[in-house]
């Protein structure tokens, strides 16, 4: 097989942003180009690293037993090729098929933009505050908050919402538990919980509690917002929150707010629910779930049919350079 072809595939990427990366990780490790590459491709074919993978969870600083812990992209990606059936996928890819599919779960009104003028007028109408966001889409790409009085009337927020990206939900505003949303109020903190199900058990992986940050009303990781890790057990958040660019968080420098040893409110009745939602389709056997909290208890944001990887063994997190690959083995 040609090198090149091998290297583009295993990477899946092009050649500069490649050199662009062995170039920072030479300035952060000292080790020359030549090494890094060779070991980041040695990391690729041995445990399915990319080369995000490689930076992100320093690899570099891992002994070949260290690094066979850790859930790589490779690794990621063949697990949802064997549990995941594409026939189903669109339960989880399109928001609206999942609305209908998990309405018990998700706890609010809905409704489709294309729906009936009138009905979507009445919708505007009876709300002080809704959530419009992409039928297709992810990471909180899209997705706007609308505060109706802001428009003169329901027509011209609804000629407004015309203009953004289609196909496009209304929803209901989810209502935050006082207690997260004391952490901070500007955006829907959520859990991501990640499940398998395979023959009729399900098994919770990991807990991540996702908190936005810089005013922005989305918790991603990668627009901006923080995570850290939660014991699955007993709902406590175990380590300090950390952003994108690996600055660790005792308390949120938004609201001051304690992180570190927070205790979910609801936690058993959330567990409870990710297993019966991990149930629903079962063909769909790995889903990483997106969690919030009211004051009435838990409810789904959505389901992620192809969950990330990258925020579950960060170095700050894994101070034991011990990966979480293990917990996706039945």
């Amino acid at each position: 097989m040609n090198i090149g072809y091998l290297i583009k595939r295993l990477f899946d990427m092009n050649y500069n942003a490649l050199l662009n990366k062995l170039t920072s990780l030479h300035k952060k490790t000292g080790r020359t180009k030549v090494f890094l590459f060779w070991d980041m491709l040695n990391c690729a074919v041995k445990y399915g690293a990319g080369y995000m993978d490689y930076d992100l969870f320093e690899m570099y600083n891992l002994t070949s037993a260290q690094r066979d812990t850790y859930i790589t992209r490779g690794r990621n990606n063949a697990l949802v090729k064997k549990y995941n059936d594409s026939n189903y996928a669109h339960y989880f890819d399109n928001k609206e098929h999942f609305n209908n599919l998990f309405f018990d779960f998700i706890r609010r009104d809905w409704i489709s933009l294309d729906a009936d003028k009138e009905q979507v007028l009445a919708f505007i109408n009876e709300r002080d505050v809704l959530i419009a966001k992409p039928v297709a889409g992810s990471c909180g790409k899209g997705v706007e908050r609308i505060v109706i009085s802001n428009y003169p009337d329901a027509q011209s927020v609804y000629e407004k919402l015309q203009n953004f990206r289609r196909p496009l939900l209304l929803e209901d505003v989810i209502v935050q538990h006082p207690q997260v949303n004391a952490i901070y109020p500007e955006a829907i903190n959520t859990l991501r919980v990640v499940t398998m199900c395979h023959k009729n058990k399900v098994k919770i992986i990991c807990t991540y509690f996702r908190i936005g940050n810089n005013g922005s009303y989305v918790d991603n990781f990668n627009s901006g917002g923080m995570v850290a890790p939660v014991d699955e057990l007993t709902g406590v958040v175990k380590d300090k929150a950390i952003d994108k660019n690996k600055i660790l968080y005792t308390v949120h420098p938004y609201s001051s707010a304690t992180i570190e040893g927070f205790a979910f409110p609801y936690w058993e009745d959330a567990m409870n629910m990710v297993r019966r939602a991990a149930q629903v389709v079962p063909q769909m056997g790995y889903i990483g779930w997106d969690v919030a909290f009211t004051p009435d208890g838990p409810c789904l944001v959505e389901g992620n049919n192809f969950p990330g990887h990258d925020i579950y063994q960060l170095p700050e997190h894994t101070p034991d350079k011990h990966g979480i690959y293990e917990n996706f083995l039945f």
